[in-house]
């Protein structure tokens, strides 16, 4: 069996090669990214007829990725998602929003929050807490915390500020003027870390400013709904969240916001508390 880079998984692998691949093999890529729980199960031919590429495609990029068979990585994909357990399946909806019978006043109250449970659940898997900690790593390292969320991420981007601001006073903001972000972006120092809440479809601000970042050998903590984002080739490391099928949300992102700032606050006690 061939060998993906080392250190890397046949998902980061992907992520790492996507942009510099032919227009086919790279919307193939992006098709395995969003879909890589299901990977395991299908035929080549299959692969090909879902992600709308050919055959050769697919055994190309098969090949392009260090395997000798199709199998090979069907098998690497299976392992991870035994990894990932059951955690990585499509969201499911909770409630059957066809119950016509069902009269209780509090049905949307319990759905949303029902929802937000699951979506939670499926977003709290080994990979995300395995990358947590390599983001903690950059963050409590960092002489500064570079911030940016775009559109409705733009409240979340500042909540995160607000909480960290609480104890320790090294964040910069980006998200409130965007005609000077990449002013800032070109001031930014070597121990610095930049995070950005960037989700689907992300805008080109974010992906220019995720680029600008990333010549400049700025270490990117990337907060995203889907890994075949074009940021994520930029990035350091992804902390992939769950959205819903069902309605907006930003419940899984905001536990994961608070989670960054309470390990921070834990990795750095001594002046938290002070």
């Amino acid at each position: 069996m061939g060998k993906v880079q080392e250190g890397m998984n046949a998902l980061e692998h992907i992520i790492s090669i996507k942009d510099t691949l032919p227009n086919k093999q790279k919307q193939l890529c992006d098709y395995i990214l969003n879909n890589h729980q299901d990977i395991g199960l299908f035929t080549v031919k299959e692969v090909a007829n879902k992600a709308n590429v050919g055959t050769t495609t697919v055994l190309r990029l098969v090949k392009l990725l260090g395997y000798d068979s199709f199998f090979d990585l069907r098998k690497d994909f299976h392992d991870i998602q035994k990894d990932y357990s059951d955690k990585w399946e499509n969201v499911q909806k909770s409630f059957d929003s066809n119950d016509e019978n069902n009269e209780n006043n509090y049905k949307t109250l319990s759905t949303v929050f029902q929802e937000g449970i699951e979506l939670m659940d499926k977003t709290l898997n080994p990979q995300l807490v395995e990358n947590f900690n390599v983001a903690m790593d950059l963050i409590s390292n960092a002489e500064k915390i570079n911030i940016l969320g775009l559109r409705p991420y733009k409240a979340i981007a500042i909540y995160l500020e607000l909480l960290i601001e609480e104890f320790h006073s090294k964040t910069r903001q980006l998200s409130y003027d965007s005609d000077s972000m990449f002013d800032r972006i070109l001031q930014f120092e070597k121990n610095e870390v930049f995070i950005i809440f960037s989700f689907s479809p992300d805008t080109q601000r974010a992906i220019d400013a995720a680029k600008v970042a990333h010549e400049r050998n700025i270490p990117i903590i990337l907060v995203t709904d889907h890994l075949s984002s074009p940021i994520a080739s930029y990035s350091s490391v992804i902390l992939k969240t769950e959205s819903s099928e069902n309605h907006y949300t930003i419940i899984p992102i905001i536990a994961l916001v608070e989670s960054i700032v309470i390990e921070l606050g834990i990795r750095q006690s001594k002046t938290s508390i002070e």
